[in-house]
């Protein structure tokens, strides 16, 4: 067989090789979350021969960017030392998720890319506790800038000043805490100020929000127990008790404030990539463009650092050979160009930023580190401090959770079903309040809500010893539910008390009762119009037959959030509920 020959089977090899990995990933692409790793991707597909795969674990703000960048890697056909193709698979999680999910095994990826390098600090504080050595071998190198701030409707900027007036954190809380709120301003329609930001423990938004916040009440140069100061614990609750929503990734945020308009959040803690994202692929939902602010105290421009876990024992040397080779692939010229056109910030500063990072999309192109204050990021003992002193001083949540006992929950279902819920139930802070009902046949109300601390523990035991069986009163359900928290929420409000409340609804089937119909549910015991301060419906669609349709429908109302949910699922999905509340 001549050279040529041969130089043309190996091409023609290549290309087959490409195109299977393609078609594998098609394949396991509904793989995702932060419980992801390489066993999943291992077990759902079998890789190639001659290949070796790189799975990512990569925080949700650069998903458009990564997922351009790895097809086009993929297909590029990178190879090892050993000439074995290298395979590149990202899974797109939160921060604070991924990293508890790598800790404790869920996850086990080669490389891990959270938003900030305090994440990266936290996981190698636990990571050396057991091993004596961090997660990385390596010093986690920067991949792209995505710098936090204020998303706010730009008529509601413009009367605090924007773009010319400096905006910071003691605008946003003055502003949240004002009995006037926008009349102080000379706008009374727009009623009190509404606020929402993510939950530090879980998201990278979430932290490093509240690390600039504590910054400018207390100082960059701070000690953990600076942090629990009377003045930074003062500040933050006054921000958090008028804060009207919380949750675990910022595009669930601005997709709220799309989805229900103006009237129901004013402005949310962001970073720049997702608000310029939705005035460019979602300006037709808009009321009005939305403005990204730069915080006059500063910013913590997050690196989104790129870790090669290397010193974990699932990770083969030929394997952190390729994720170094991809990291010098996301580093390289061009493919920081290209995080422009993704709504980020290449680290070069010498390449020029260029539409969508402009004014017309809301933001600032000007703007830099050298421009900018660069807030540091907070380390592992200041990120504890932080998240700890926000769980003591956030607005605490009424939670009523509704299960689905009936008969088709039998087996596998109810049993997954009792232990998530128990989990769930652990979860939550001590001082929220927690309460129990369940329907088949009829509807149950096992414990009115109540103070968690004081009945988790029977509550837990009640839970574990649910049986399915009989029909399915969903519809009497949500009603009995949403009568049962309201008359909370009314009581609540007359003694001065502010809450959060939610449903919590697990379910996996249609009505077959009857007794209420699907639309005198809606019309007698649900809002018409969501309100930020009202009483919001998570449900959860357990199986594939749900009625999903009427389940969305309930979250839409509410501006709740809908959830899909099968036994393997089911832990993470409660994550993220109470990470809403």
């Amino acid at each position: 067989m001549d050279r040529t020959r041969i130089i043309f089977i190996s091409i023609i090899g290549v290309a087959v090789l490409v195109v299977a990995c393609i078609i594998g990933f098609q394949f396991i692409s509904g793989l995702g979350g932060d419980g992801g790793g390489a066993a999943d991707v291992e077990e759902a597909t079998a890789l190639p021969r001659d290949s070796v795969l790189v799975t990512l674990d990569s925080s949700n703000t650069k998903e458009s960017w990564l997922d351009t960048v790895v097809a086009q890697f993929n297909a590029a056909g990178q190879t090892t030392a050993a000439g074995n193709a290298i395979i590149v698979k990202v899974n797109h999680v939160t921060s604070g998720g991924s990293m508890e999910a790598i800790l404790d095994g869920r996850s086990q990826p080669t490389a891990w890319s959270p938003g900030d390098q305090s994440w990266v600090e936290q996981a190698n504080a636990a990571w050396r506790l057991r091993t004596n050595q961090p997660i990385a071998s390596q010093a986690c190198q920067p991949t792209v800038y995505a710098p936090l701030g204020f998303v706010m409707w730009q008529p509601m900027a413009e009367a605090l000043g924007w773009p010319n007036e400096p905006i910071g954190w003691d605008t946003i809380v003055q502003l949240a805490a004002d009995p006037e709120g926008w009349a102080s301003y000379g706008r009374p329609e727009w009623g009190q100020f509404r606020f929402g930001h993510t939950h530090p423990a879980y998201a990278n938004s979430g932290l490093l929000s509240m690390a600039s916040f504590v910054y400018g009440i207390a100082g960059q140069d701070l000690t953990a127990a600076d942090v629990y100061s009377d003045e930074v614990q003062m500040a933050m609750r006054e921000l958090e008790q008028n804060t009207s929503k919380y949750g675990r990734q910022s595009p669930a945020l601005l997709d709220l404030m799309a989805r229900e308009g103006p009237s129901y959040l004013h402005a949310a803690a962001v970073p720049e990539a997702d608000v310029v994202r939705f005035n460019v692929e979602r300006s037709g939902e808009l009321s009005f463009p939305l403005v990204f602010i730069f915080p006059a105290e500063g910013t913590i421009w997050a690196d989104h650092p790129y870790c090669i876990l290397d010193n974990a024992d699932w990770v083969t040397p030929e394997q952190a050979e390729a994720a170094q080779i991809f990291l010098d692939y996301l580093r390289a010229p061009a493919q920081q160009e290209m995080a422009i056109d993704n709504y980020l910030r290449p680290l070069d500063p010498t390449i020029a930023l260029h539409a969508p990072l402009d004014r017309s999309n809301g933001t600032d192109p000007n703007a830099s580190p050298q421009t900018i204050p660069a807030l540091p990021s907070p380390n592992t003992d200041i990120s504890s401090a932080i998240i700890d002193v926000f769980q003591i001083n956030k607005r605490k949540a009424t939670v009523l959770v509704v299960l689905d006992v009936s008969g088709s929950m039998a087996g596998d279902r109810i049993k997954t079903a009792r232990d998530a819920t128990v989990e769930f139930l652990r979860r939550l802070d001590p001082n929220d309040e927690v309460g129990v009902m369940i329907f088949s046949d009829e509807v149950t109300m096992l414990s009115e809500p109540a103070r968690t601390g004081d009945v988790v523990e029977n509550l837990s035991q009640r839970v574990g010893g649910l049986v399915a069986n009989g029909n399915t009163a969903l519809y009497e359900a949500i009603c009995d539910a949403a009568k049962a928290i309201q008359t909370t929420q009314a009581a609540d409000e007359a003694a001065g008390e502010s809450r959060l409340y939610g449903i919590v609804l697990l379910s996996d089937g249609e009505d077959t009762v009857g007794r209420v119909t699907e639309n005198q549910m809606f019309a007698t015991c649900l809002p018409a119009n969501a309100e930020a301060d009202g009483v919001k419906i998570f449900p959860i669609a357990f199986g594939d037959d749900a009625d999903v349709d009427v389940l969305t429908r309930m979250a839409n109302v509410t501006a709740g959030r809908m959830f899909t949910a099968d036994p393997t699922s089911i832990s993470n999905v409660y994550i993220s509920i109470s990470a809403e509340q």
